[in-house]
């Protein structure tokens, strides 16, 4: 069993953000969610996270263009303990796995997905904290 984290669910669908927040929260993880990357952006200035679930297809700022402006944000900060940053995602072609790992994102999950597929890959990353 895992830590309880906290986690920025960057969403634009509203279905979408209360099913993901739902099965966050019975998991007893505190969830933030912000509808757009620039709100994303102001969050994560603001306050660490330890993951973040990024849409990919988000209205204005997309998610790869907002992970960009996050992994720099935290460049800047030396004192700033790195996110992980998962890609939440329809597309589901080869290149875009790779695409989202170069834009500096750490996992590629994609949607609809399987609530224990995530839970799976958050304790492999935080069981040994």
């Amino acid at each position: 069993m895992i830590k309880s984290l906290k986690i920025l669910l960057v969403e634009d669908n509203p279905l979408n953000q209360k099913i993901v927040v739902f099965h966050l929260k019975k998991n007893h993880h505190l969830v933030q969610v912000s509808s757009t990357g620039e709100e994303a952006l102001a969050a994560f200035e603001k306050e660490h996270f330890d993951v973040v679930l990024m849409d990919l297809m988000l209205p204005g700022m997309d998610g790869y263009e907002t992970t960009v402006r996050m992994r720099e944000i935290e460049s800047e900060d030396k004192m700033r303990k790195r996110s992980l940053i998962f890609a939440l995602t329809a597309n589901t072609l080869d290149n875009d796995r790779e695409r989202c790992i170069k834009q500096g994102m750490d996992e590629f999950i994609s949607k609809p997905f399987d609530m224990n597929k995530l839970n799976h890959i958050l304790e492999k990353s935080f069981d040994n904290e």
